[in-house]
């Protein structure tokens, strides 16, 4: 087959995984995000390496509203470099210190009815399984997106012995297979074509989706940002403008406002 193809199938079956086995997942995580919106809370969120982009996925873009606080360290997820200051062995290296968690929350603060969601394809590397345990300690609910099929076959890395999936009070599958790479090329040794951006991708909408009917159901309807196409360039300005005073009015508690 045309690796090209085998990769938009490999694609569609994520769809059709997450579709026929996460959606239950999916409705729970979207309680817990509803209700710390509703009440003016902030849902968290954290990843290191490419799973950052799922975090860029949430908020702020079209179709997309405030209750989401970035908590994104460049020197975890800034791979433009490769190599060099601020390179790609920098950021694998520091994925795997112990005692890095703490120190990126001791700039917040967080508490009830906020809580956390992470994003990682294995869910076992150290700093994202301590983020999980320091939101814990502050009686947050954590929500996970991993492969789980990826988490399986890793063995936990964090000295409590526990992986992601081991903390969170609700999981999604991305439906990703271990390895993430979906596609066998004759003549080369290792598959390419990574799958777990089109399963983090569907997953953070699927539940942007199923967030916004449950404010909306609440009576606290989100500030969505909408494209001029929908709105017009004047309303859909002030959309912007509406939702980011949401989203900075919502932040001057993290930030000891």
């Amino acid at each position: 087959m045309d690796p090209a193809l085998a990769y938009l199938d490999a694609a569609e079956a994520i769809l059709k995984r997450i579709r026929e086995h996460e959606m239950e997942h999916i409705e729970r995580a979207a309680e817990i995000c509803a209700h710390t919106i509703a009440n003016d809370g902030l849902v968290h969120m954290f990843a290191t390496g490419h799973s950052r982009m799922m975090i860029e996925e949430m908020y702020p873009r079209h179709g997309s509203f405030p209750g989401f606080h970035p908590i994104v360290e460049l020197s975890l997820t800034y791979h433009n470099q490769v190599v060099g200051a601020n390179g790609q062995r920098q950021a694998m290296f520091l994925e795997h210190v112990e005692g890095f968690a703490p120190v990126i929350l001791r700039n917040f603060v967080l508490q009830p009815p906020d809580s956390f969601l992470i994003f990682s394809n294995s869910g076992v590397n150290e700093v994202v399984v301590e983020m999980a345990l320091e939101a814990k300690k502050r009686d947050l609910s954590v929500i996970a997106v991993i492969s789980k099929d990826h988490s399986r076959l890793q063995a936990p890395k964090h000295s409590s012995g526990k992986k992601l999936i081991d903390l969170a009070d609700v999981t999604i599958d991305n439906c990703t297979p271990a390895g993430d790479a979906m596609v066998r090329v004759e003549g080369l040794d290792d598959p390419v074509g990574p799958g777990s951006t089109i399963g983090g991708a569907a997953v953070t909408n699927a539940l942007k989706c199923a967030i916004a009917q449950r404010l909306v159901a609440l009576g606290k309807p989100p500030l969505v940002l909408t494209s001029s196409v929908f709105a017009g360039a004047e309303k859909s300005q002030q959309g912007f403008e509406d939702s980011y005073d949401d989203y900075q009015r919502r932040l001057k508690r993290v930030y000891g406002g």
